[in-house]
């Protein structure tokens, strides 16, 4: 499938995630789920209660794989610039730390995810928050202009992903970090997932081989590249999933298909930063 096809399928998934307000892209069993699965799904990543309770309601809709905010080292003042901020969640939790003197700016290619997010921008007063329409392989944003940039299981779904990180550098100032969260492949997938466009919008068939994916932060540039944190995909994750059983079922797959899949899925925190 070409990229272009793939960002339409993607930006179409995502829209109608907007519109239903489900989860789908984490470390739990739902893409049909309600605002307590959405806050249950980010408590196992990572998320505390002061967290979840600190952003408008409607702004946490479960699509994370891990907390890049908690380990961004975030500082008061500064200038922070999501990759797919989707409702806004992360983009709020970062101005909550940056407060008034920082800024807080979110990119996401889903006009129906933007509304969503500049409505509880609205809601929750944040005047330190920007969301700006865009993809991440070309950013709307100025060089050597954010000092963190931070992303939530979004890099996945882009075909160019080292075009992503080469954007991601080229936006940071000398010295700005880069913390993200996303899902990564220990072993090669079946075919019948990698060849799933239903795989893809759900985070799994884009995924970049875990050691793939680091070649391509330090390729773009980034230095002190390393992996903060990795927890496994296990296989009760995937056959409980909405999206992997309509795969499943429409593929026909075999218990040895989806026992081939157990071990092969993580989630990881990377953290780099681009020299000064």
């Amino acid at each position: 499938m070409e990229g272009d096809e793939i960002k339409k399928e993607v930006r179409e998934g995502y829209a109608e995630l907007a519109r239903k307000e489900s989860s789908c892209c984490a470390l739990a069993g739902s893409c049909c789920g309600s605002t307590d699965l959405a806050q249950d799904i980010s408590k196992k990543i990572g998320y505390s209660d002061e967290e979840l309770k600190a952003v408008p309601q409607g702004a946490n809709l479960g699509l994370g794989c891990g907390n890049p905010t908690a380990l961004a080292s975030l500082k008061e003042g500064e200038t922070v610039l999501d990759l797919g901020s989707g409702a806004g969640f992360d983009c709020f939790l970062a101005a909550n730390i940056v407060r008034e003197t920082g800024k807080v700016i979110g990119v996401d290619m889903t006009s129906e995810m933007l509304e969503k997010a500049r409505e509880n921008a609205r809601k929750g007063n944040y005047d330190n928050v920007e969301f700006r329409l865009g993809e991440i392989e070309n950013l709307p944003a100025a060089d050597n202009f954010v000092d963190v940039v931070i992303s939530n299981c979004v890099i996945n779904l882009s075909p160019d992903k080292k075009r992503v990180f080469k954007e991601a550098f080229r936006v940071l100032k000398p010295g700005g970090r880069l913390m993200v969260s996303d899902m990564v492949l220990l072993k090669e997938l079946p075919d019948f997932i990698k060849n799933s466009i239903d795989a893809y919008v759900g985070c799994l068939s884009g995924a970049l081989l875990k050691d793939d994916y680091i070649a391509a932060i330090r390729e773009a540039g980034f230095h002190e590249v390393r992996i903060m944190d990795e927890t496994f995909f296990p296989l009760e994750f995937i056959t409980d999933d909405p999206i992997a059983k309509e795969i499943i079922n429409k593929v026909q797959a075999t218990t040895e298909d989806i026992s081939d899949i157990e071990n092969s899925v993580a989630s990881i925190k990377v953290y780099g930063i681009k020299p000064k």
